[in-house]
């Protein structure tokens, strides 16, 4: 199976197929707008109105997967993105990221980056750690996304190239997706 033979619903419930994208670099991130992460909807907006010309999309997948932190539906999302955001870039409909109910596209992507921990250097590593081990200690096993703003970088083939969780530097993201649009 290759990303481009992906379905995925908009946030206003249109079917759409990721094969829309072929020869885009595509930003996927799951999303919540109750997170002590939501300030990152801005930074993701940035990438994107820095380089959807470019070949970029960021693409927001919104779930309630971790701690009811995204507890509203589908036009809320929007609309909240939006008017507290600025959020141009397109959101899907809200859904599992993680275990048996996590969307085929999330499957997907967890089994070609797998998690390889938090960035040591962001100052809410060692607290979302500590919640984790606390009290969700099964999110930390295996694979499968920790928490809300994990990132998914996927080339103009479809490789998915880089797996970026929460705590990554958005430098560093920034400059992956440069190598990749050049």
């Amino acid at each position: 199976m290759k990303i481009y033979d992906i379905n995925v619903t908009t946030n206003g419930g249109k079917t759409k197929s990721l094969s829309e994208y072929q020869g885009k670099v595509m930003l996927i991130a799951n999303t919540a707008s109750k997170c002590g992460f939501t300030d990152q909807y801005t930074e993701l907006e940035s990438l994107n109105k820095e380089f959807k010309d470019k070949g970029l999309c960021v693409l927001g997948f919104p779930s309630d997967n971790f701690a009811n932190q995204e507890p509203d539906d589908d036009e809320m999302i929007a609309k909240n993105c939006q008017l507290n955001f600025g959020v141009t870039f397109e959101l899907f409909k809200k859904g599992d990221v993680r275990g048996e109910s996590a969307h085929e596209l999330f499957k997907f992507l967890t089994s070609k980056q797998g998690f390889k921990g938090f960035d040591d250097a962001h100052q809410l590593s060692q607290k979302l750690t500590e919640v984790l081990k606390n009290n969700f200690p099964e999110i930390l096993e295996g694979d499968g996304v920790k928490w809300n703003f994990t990132k998914f970088l996927v080339d103009k083939n479809g490789e998915v190239v880089a797996r970026f969780e929460p705590t990554a530097d958005f430098a560093k993201i920034k400059e992956c997706i440069q190598s990749l649009l050049k």
